[in-house]
């Protein structure tokens, strides 16, 4: 009878534990939204793809909470996916298409209305949407940024409309950690907030913090299978390159791509030869360190105040960022890696630890969701949906099985042309806008590094016509059959044409 005792007072325990997780508190729930910058979606530490790179914290949120395993953006361009995470909505509908976009009329930010659920909002980092002055937006009560993309050591801030000169020497990650946890410090107790801490890190040119400068001198750096994909009699093979027995199909590369090798973008002449490749990777994940530090310190506030069980943290990249993938560097293209981000939350009361969602979320979610969190329907302008089930192991029904992909051609980087895609959890079709040259077709479960392309494959010609159809259905449905023109006035800044008209 004793152990039937024990046996039920376990299995009533377990029911309990079951039935109270995710349930919510007495109190509004805040909600934390870490956003880094060109941080792609395997370059974390439990990921196991780069040697020796380590991130704690991120480790930390996929072990006590989730990790959205498919999580992606629009546009895989600053300003575009940052205009999407705030506004839920994709660049050809809120017209930020590039980043030097002005901020058009009418657009309002889902902070917006969680200021008017009586949330206090605050914005610490890179804004560089609409505008380059770094100057307070609509949505936030406490403002912190600075102009255009910022700069690594020794900023100048905007705190609130004020322009204010940080000491010398000072490193912009761990001062905008610092300048949110002092505002949190600031509030009120009981007061729910939301905080936006905006990262610049890990946005090149890389420029880690001193205390992490060459603790990475001697990682291995990894190329991808596809770097060698375009080579030239004339290229550097550099690194370990990847061992790959896979499909391979050289004829289906397009020309832009195999051109763009030798450009800024390219493995070959990148950011115009003043960067070596390894020293490039090595750079990266040295200025990682400090944006995994930050999540760290936040969480460790958040516990120390009594907050982690009534909060949810949210880390996030806003693009990807390619490592050599078919001989590029950066992002902008419909390739995995530019495309794909990595998406973690985490909250002791709200999400299970070792949750895994293979569901396919996007930029465009983020919003919706943490309205969701808040109690706040979803506005009739925003085109993403809350996730907010998928983070309690709920099905949602008729919840998206493909993502859409747009790219708009910049004058500054006038080597990747407009760009359409959709994506399944098997395919992946690109559009390659403007250009003669070929489309793109990819079986993402034969052929994961996308070096084989379909389009011209007999027995793919259903699929890829269903999947072309459904892209031009979703722009035209969307409102997105007009590429948004911005006016250019500049000189060339590429290297083949600069300085002419």
């Amino acid at each position: 009878m004793e152990e039937m005792r024990k046996i039920g007072l376990f299995f009533g325990l377990c029911w309990w534990c079951a039935a109270s997780f995710g349930q919510p508190t007495d109190k509004p729930y805040n909600v934390v939204f870490i956003l880094s910058d060109d941080h792609r979606y395997d370059f974390m530490g439990f990921m196991d793809k780069v040697p020796g790179l380590e991130t704690p914290n991120m480790d930390r949120m996929a072990r006590e909470g989730a990790h959205l395993q498919n999580a992606f953006v629009s546009t895989a361009l600053c300003s575009p996916s940052r205009a999407s995470i705030l506004t839920g909505q994709y660049a050809h509908t809120h017209t930020i298409v590039d980043n030097n976009a002005p901020l058009p009329e009418g657009l309002t930010f889902f902070p917006q209305y969680l200021q008017q659920e009586g949330y206090k909002t605050g914005f610490f980092g890179k804004w560089h949407m609409g505008n380059m002055d770094g100057s307070k937006q609509p949505g936030f009560d406490q403002w912190v940024s600075f102009r255009d993309q910022g700069v690594y050591y020794s900023p100048t801030f905007n705190i609130n409309g004020e322009e204010v000169k940080q000491p010398e020497g000072s490193y912009t990650t761990d001062l905008l950690t610092d300048y949110a946890i002092d505002w949190l410090n600031s509030l009120d107790d009981g007061q729910p907030f939301f905080l936006y801490l905006s990262h610049k890190g890990v946005h090149a040119e890389f420029n880690p913090a001193e205390r992490h400068r060459g603790t990475y001198k001697d990682m291995p750096v990894i190329c991808p299978p596809s770097m060698y994909l375009t080579a030239t009699d004339s290229s550097r093979h550099m690194g370990i390159e990847t061992p790959y027995d896979g499909p391979v199909n050289p004829d289906g590369i397009p020309e832009w791509v195999r051109k763009q090798r030798y450009s800024w973008h390219g493995v070959d002449y990148m950011y115009d030869g003043q960067i070596a490749f390894e020293d490039f990777y090595r750079q990266y994940c040295e200025t990682l360190r400090s944006v995994d530090e930050s999540i760290g310190a936040v969480i460790e506030w958040l516990e120390q105040q009594g907050l982690a069980e009534n909060t949810l943290v949210f880390y996030m990249g806003d693009n990807g960022f390619l490592f050599g993938e078919q001989g590029l560097i950066d992002k902008r293209n419909a390739y995995e890696a530019s495309m794909r981000v990595p998406l973690l939350a985490w909250s002791p009361k709200f999400v299970r630890p070792h949750t895994q969602i293979k569901q396919m979320v996007m930029n465009v979610d983020i919003g919706p969701t943490i309205l969701d969190l808040a109690g706040i329907a979803k506005p009739a302008q925003m085109q993403g949906d809350s996730f907010l089930p998928l983070l309690q192991n709920k099905p949602i029904e008729g919840w998206r099985n493909k993502v859409f992909y747009e790219y708009y051609w910049e004058w500054a980087f006038p080597q990747t042309p407009t760009i359409f895609a959709i994506r399944t959890d098997r395919y992946k079709y690109i559009f390659n806008q403007g250009i003669w040259d070929t489309n793109e077709l990819y079986d993402l479960q034969t052929d994961p590094y996308e070096m084989n392309n379909l389009i011209r494959d007999p027995a793919s010609q259903e699929i890829a016509g269903q999947l072309k159809k459904e892209l031009w259905d979703w722009l035209e449905s969307t409102d997105g059959m007009q590429i948004p023109l911005k006016k250019i006035y500049q000189r060339r800044n590429d290297h083949r044409y600069r300085g002419t008209y």
